[in-house]
């Protein structure tokens, strides 16, 4: 028997077959319903801006391209049902850098059809590398043969986007599939608690090894993830997110106000001495630029600025607002003239033109009209930039997200 629908030809058994196709796709496959598909246009607050200088649908195409390009190189598979983000050419990971793919993946959806499929996949990499001190936490670091190496504990930034990933996964598919992110959120976030915030100091460990010593009290400015703060709060109902919370944003102040008041710059590592904090001496845990503006606090002006953008908190809006103006003014208005380093004093020290530097200072530079033909600049430059690496193209794609209007929160 045959039946014309339009100018389709349908028969039964084609049509049966078509129906058992559907009730056998695992539930949380790539077809789960997508609730907030790419491009999104947020509303930020008022009074803040977007680039000018193209088109919403323009700036839309761009980050696009750019996830195509970013997925390409760095999204790979890693076993049955799973995936991890090569961070490097010897095919090692960092959680780090899984948090990212996390929320790439479930911004992205809506555009990119198996998004859903990857965001699993990275899921369950996830889970299947524990750091020893909790195993909802993720160990900070994997080789090419996806074995856990240099030390089986966690890095707290790695934790931190994981969770605010599974967050917006539930709003994204919902958690009534395979996996239920919600519950899996609050796994990790109350990990992160649990392990990753001095209770004492209510400030960001730099990861669940980091318990004692200087380490206890020192804090990295590239973790002030706050938006990411206000969402664990708001996810599970635990008031002590916002004393951690308040306390990043007096620390932000404290370090601007002492140490970077014609700039605004955040050091890469901090210490508590003397009852205050500070940057961080040379080489406290990486190089000699530890207590400067290097390739940590690089990031600083998209996370903290995401924050006001999404919620109006304009309690580090001076600071933004000051490293907005130097910047603008030490490289005269030229993008391509940003280095990639500066002490806090704004003395330059690096030399190359690096995207994890100048991306995210668009997104900071959105907190005021004054700022617009800057953040033009500053997305033209962006948009226009050849790929670099995994740390700069992650960083460039997370700027051209924000600045596009195209970031939003649990």
């Amino acid at each position: 028997m045959v039946k014309r629908i339009g100018k389709l030809r349908f028969n039964w058994r084609t049509l049966m077959m078509m129906c058992l196709a559907i009730v056998i796709l695992p539930v949380g496959s790539a077809f789960a319903a997508v609730n907030k598909p790419f491009p999104q246009h947020t509303t930020y607050t008022a009074g803040s801006i977007k680039p000018n200088n193209v088109t919403q649908t323009s700036m839309d195409n761009t980050v696009k391209t750019k996830w195509d390009a970013w997925k390409a190189a760095y999204l790979k598979p890693a076993g049955t049902g799973k995936y991890y983000v090569k961070y490097n050419s010897a095919g090692e990971t960092v959680s780090e850098a899984h948090g990212y793919g996390m929320l790439f993946t479930v911004l992205m959806a809506g555009y990119d059809s198996s998004a859903q499929t990857y965001f699993d996949g990275l899921y369950n990499y996830y889970k299947a590398h524990p750091s020893a001190n909790n195993p909802y936490l993720m160990s900070w670091k994997q080789n090419s043969s996806f074995q856990n190496i240099d030390g089986q504990d966690s890095a707290t930034d790695g934790d931190m986007d994981i969770a605010f990933s599974l967050l917006l996964a539930d709003k994204q598919w919902g958690s009534n599939g395979t996996i239920n992110y919600l519950q899996a959120a609050k796994n990790i976030i109350n990990a992160i608690m649990d392990k990753e915030i001095n209770q004492n100091q209510w400030t960001i460990r730099l990861g669940d090894w980091a318990n004692s010593g200087s380490y206890n009290t020192a804090t990295r400015p590239s973790d002030f993830m706050l938006n990411h703060l206000k969402a664990f709060q708001s996810a599970t109902g635990d008031v002590r997110w916002k004393n951690v919370t308040d306390k990043t944003y007096t620390i932000i102040n404290s370090l601007y106000s002492g140490y970077s008041a014609s700039t605004g710059l955040l050091p890469d590592f901090v210490i508590y001495s003397g009852g205050v904090y500070k940057p961080a001496a040379a080489n406290f845990l990486e190089d000699a630029n530890d207590g400067n503006y290097n390739y940590n606090s690089c990031r600083t002006p998209w996370r903290i600025a995401t924050d006001y953008l999404i919620t109006g908190d304009n309690r580090a809006l001076s600071q933004l607002n000051q490293m907005n103006s130097w910047i603008q003014t030490k490289v005269g208005g030229a993008p391509g003239s940003i280095k990639d380093g500066y002490k806090l004093n704004g003395t330059v020290f690096g030399s190359y033109n690096s995207g994890a530097f100048y991306a995210p200072f668009g997104v900071s530079a959105m907190t005021s009209p004054s700022y617009q033909s800057w953040l033009n600049s500053v997305w033209s430059h962006t948009a226009s930039s050849s790929a670099e690496g995994y740390y700069e193209d992650s960083i460039k794609l997370f700027s051209l997200i924000v600045m596009s209007g195209n970031w939003w929160t649990y």
